[in-house]
């Protein structure tokens, strides 16, 4: 099973979650700060961690800013950050700042579950052999996983790549919000369109060469997202 960073300041929260995960059969290291997480993260411990679950709400460096460095420090590991309200704002902010996707707390066991078994399922290779995708000077190999832009590497954060690779699979279809939270998420029975479009704003700043006037991604107002140009 997979090894997890718990980064939570509440030590009843963190106990209660940690039992939950040991249960289920996963390694678990624990932090109660940013400061703590990013310290063992860049130690030997470090090298052993496949997942982090993120608290926002954390005393001195907050949880925005430590995704922002554990992203900075590592484009590929998944983390899910736990947020104590839906705030609209905080999600949005903290999946701008690099998360893969969020839960709210107060978490049950079963949804802490299925989110950490769909965040390491999108860090695991695709099996999927569809051609090679080549687009004015975006290349995407499928076979080696990889992502470059005018012959430079992009590396792209396992859900980022995940979505790309759906997107690209059939250029010109316009794909829904919810056909790629099912795709690429594992649950859009939440309907929760922020973790698409969240995901396609950290794409574009990545592979377009203007951000705000993409070739890649086209918006499909009122329906969806389409890969390649109009």
């Amino acid at each position: 099973m997979a090894h997890v960073l718990l980064i939570e300041d509440d030590v009843s929260v963190r106990d209660g979650m940690e039992l939950v995960l040991r249960r289920h059969g996963y390694g678990v290291d624990t932090a109660a700060t940013g400061e703590e997480a990013l310290a063992l993260l860049a130690g030997k411990q470090g090298a052993r961690v496949e997942l982090a679950v993120l608290d926002l709400m954390l005393p001195g460096m907050d949880g925005f800013e430590v995704c922002r460095r554990i992203r900075a420090r590592s484009a590929t590991l998944p983390v899910i950050m736990l947020t104590a309200r839906g705030d609209d704002a905080d999600i949005v902010t903290g999946l701008e700042a690099g998360a893969d996707d969020y839960v709210v707390k107060p978490v049950t066991a079963p949804v802490l579950k299925a989110r950490i078994r769909a965040a390491l399922r999108r860090a695991e290779p695709s099996a999927r052999q569809e051609p090679d995708t080549a687009l004015a000077g975006l290349v995407i190999d499928r076979a080696g996983l990889t992502v470059t832009r005018n012959g430079v590497p992009v590396p792209l954060p396992p859900t980022e790549l995940r979505l790309l690779l759906e997107l690209s699979a059939s250029p010109g279809r316009v794909l829904s919000r919810e056909q790629l939270l099912e795709s690429v998420w594992d649950h859009s029975f939440l309907g929760d369109s922020r973790l698409v479009d969240a995901a396609v704003g950290r794409l574009r700043a990545k592979i377009e060469h203007v951000p705000s006037k993409p070739r890649f991604i086209q918006t499909v107002r009122g329906f969806g997202y389409r890969f390649g140009p109009l």
